[in-house]
């Protein structure tokens, strides 16, 4: 009975349900294939960084101090760095507390800045050009990137794209930085009296300084069609009155080729040419690239300005009251400098689409960490940082800014 009931049981084609089954299948891998294809052809080659939302309330990495790790894990690089600039290496150069700096660690109050790692960075960076683009803090910053990386990856390329003045690209990962120096990012430079006369020749100036609010230096300008991340500073060359002396070589101040009259004074002159940088970056800037803007490096001059017998001969960090003491713009004290600068920059970069680098506070607790005496100038150097030093963590900031940055291809 039941051979021949299987005998009589009607078979199901398999054809039609296998041919269901196949065209289910094709159209599920066409829908993946559209949710994950390439930018539009005209942005492919551009790489572009998208802000991850954030889980939780923001972290606010300038409030925190600095905390003595009895054990502390091996420094990134160390003292036989090529790249370190021969005033800027403390270790190399005998300072006191050279080898201690890197055992302080910052910890703000609440969250964590971890140490970055370089290999990590490398693989999740490869086919990026980053450009520091500023002064010589801004070289002090690039110097302990190069060295960091160079540590974990040997095959460099030393080269100078756009203008910069140092850079190097990591062959493996197809990762360039680059430095590009500029003090005021404004051009500028001599200028002496027309014999015909002119506006500022009536106004009886004779030489002095001329700075094109308008025109950024020649260095830099190309770097934000070339580079994917920019970082840049300005803001010690502002306050050089050995440099700008305002009565024997004065900033004159030129828009659109013309002086501006009356003349202005170099606060106002700040405003204009972040003004003007500001808004030729971003429309320069590539598609998809991302720029920070770092706040103002402390100086720690104590007893005077570096000219009139400042030092700095601290071996330990500031405490809270002491940093007040030094910095607090009521006091108007030989460092003011700093918290001045920010002023500035926070007005000028309010509404535009700049990230915010704040490693001012951090830094002015360290009144420790500069080469001193051990600089090789005739003055006490307490405006640079030794390296290896805090600059590190700002790279460990920069970075963990950048790694709650999410980008795709």
């Amino acid at each position: 009975m039941a051979s021949r009931e299987q005998q009589h049981t009607k078979k199901v084609p398999l054809f039609p349900f296998l041919s269901l089954l196949c065209f289910a299948s094709i159209f599920f891998l066409l829908s993946l294939s559209r949710k994950t294809s390439s930018p539009s052809p005209s942005h492919s080659h551009y790489r572009t960084f998208q802000t991850r939302t954030p889980d939780s309330t923001p972290c606010d990495y300038s409030d925190g101090s600095w905390i003595h790790q009895p054990d502390p894990k091996p420094a990134k690089y160390d003292a036989t760095c090529k790249e370190i600039f021969k005033g800027w290496n403390c270790i190399s150069n005998n300072k006191s507390n050279g080898f201690d700096l890197t055992a302080w660690r910052w910890k703000p109050h609440t969250c964590d800045l971890p140490p970055f790692d370089p290999l990590a960075f490398l693989h999740k960076f490869r086919d990026t050009n980053i450009g520091f683009v500023g002064d010589s803090l801004n070289r002090n910053m690039f110097v302990s990137l190069f060295c960091t990386l160079k540590q974990v990856s040997s095959e460099v390329k030393k080269w100078r794209p756009a203008g910069a003045d140092r850079g190097f690209t990591f062959l493996r990962y197809n990762l360039t930085i680059a430095y590009h120096r500029t003090n005021l990012l404004a051009r500028y430079g001599r200028w002496s009296a027309n014999a015909n006369g002119g506006a500022l020749e009536s106004l009886g100036y004779r030489e002095g300084f001329r700075v094109d609010i308008d025109v950024p230096e020649g260095t830099w300008a190309e770097a934000p069609a070339f580079h994917d991340i920019l970082i840049f500073n300005t803001g010690h060359w502002w306050w050089a009155p050995s440099k700008f002396d305002p009565v024997k070589s004065p900033m004159l101040f030129f828009e659109k080729g013309e002086p501006i009259i009356p003349p202005i004074p170099p606060h106002v002159g700040l405003d204009m040419v972040l003004k003007h940088m500001v808004l030729f970056v971003e429309k320069r800037l590539q598609p998809g690239a991302i720029k920070f803007f770092r706040t103002q490096s402390p100086r720690h001059f104590e007893g005077g300005d570096w000219d009139h017998g400042g030092s700095c001969q601290r071996l330990q960090p500031l405490l809270p009251e002491q940093v007040e003491e030094i910095f607090s713009l009521k006091n108007n004290g030989t460092n003011v400098e700093a918290r001045l600068v920010n002023e500035h920059l926070y007005k000028a970069l309010k509404g535009s689409g700049f990230h915010i680098l704040d490693i001012t506070r951090m830094s002015e607790f360290r009144a420790d960490a500069h080469p001193s005496t051990s600089g090789g100038k005739k003055h006490d150097d307490c405006m640079h940082w030794c390296l290896p030093g805090i600059t590190d963590t700002w790279n460990d900031l920069l970075i963990e800014h950048l790694n709650n940055i999410k980008f795709r291809d």
